[in-house]
């Protein structure tokens, strides 16, 4: 199967700090591809190159086999990139659907406004928040922030969802609930990249686990091959106690 994102020899160095250096993946349309790794392994970074909020020094990254290595953030986001933050960001005062509509506007700009509506509503009734919709986003529970933050990223409508730890600080059960919300976004058509540190969200949502160390990539394959490697293990699962 053809990539829909690839990232070829992505390298950041800032200084003679080599924060990511060589890293190559390919994700395939529909799936659901984790990158893990110990604290400083160099994951936001990553994420932070595939979005266009840093530049890389070298290497290349494409989209659908566009390039969009020296496009901005903004046009990634036009091209079909999306991200949800680890911290939350919600216009405060303003309603849950004028917070997802910005997204809507955003992400096709000149879309007329009846439609970025209809893809806003859309996008809260695929996150469960089609009922807090005339809600301030400042009432809402972390949860419900969590949501928010997925909603506004869905209404750009992206072929690639980057989220960045969305787990965070959230209860057992209400990561669970988070799972069935990821697996229902790819299953509505949208290919998922992520960083999660919780090992067993990682198990129930990765098609493929990408393991980075040091700035490098260490391995990639399923979950239940990438725990059982030695390296792994020593470079992250045993420190972390996962």
């Amino acid at each position: 199967m053809t990539p829909l994102l690839r990232a070829i020899g992505l390298t950041k160095r800032f200084g003679g700090l080599a924060a990511v250096e060589d890293v190559s993946f390919d994700v395939a349309p529909g799936e659901i591809f984790a990158i893990i790794g110990p604290n400083g392994a160099g994951k936001t970074t990553v994420l932070n190159l595939l979005s266009g909020l840093l530049a890389p020094t070298s290497g290349r990254l494409e989209l659908d086999g566009h390039d969009l290595t020296t496009r901005s953030t903004a046009e990634r986001c036009h091209a079909g990139l999306g991200r949800a933050f680890q911290v939350v960001q919600p216009f405060p005062e303003m309603t849950v659907r004028d917070n997802v509509l910005v997204g809507a506007l955003f992400g096709h700009p000149g879309v007329p406004r009846a439609e970025a509506e209809r893809r806003a509503d859309e996008a809260l009734e695929r996150t469960g928040l089609t009922a807090l919709a005339d809600v301030d986003a400042e009432e809402l529970t972390l949860m419900q922030e969590k949501r928010l933050e997925i909603a506004r990223a869905l209404a750009t409508q992206p072929r690639v969802l980057l989220l960045d730890e969305v787990m965070a600080g959230l209860r057992p059960a209400e990561a669970r609930d988070a799972v069935q919300l990821v697996k229902g976004v790819r299953d509505g058509g949208v290919t998922v990249v992520f960083i999660e540190h919780v090992m067993p969200v990682v198990r129930d949502l990765a098609d493929r686990v990408l393991v980075m160390d040091h700035g490098q990539v260490l391995t990639e394959g399923p979950y239940a091959e990438v725990v059982q490697d030695p390296r792994v293990i020593e470079a992250y699962l045993g420190k972390e106690g996962a």
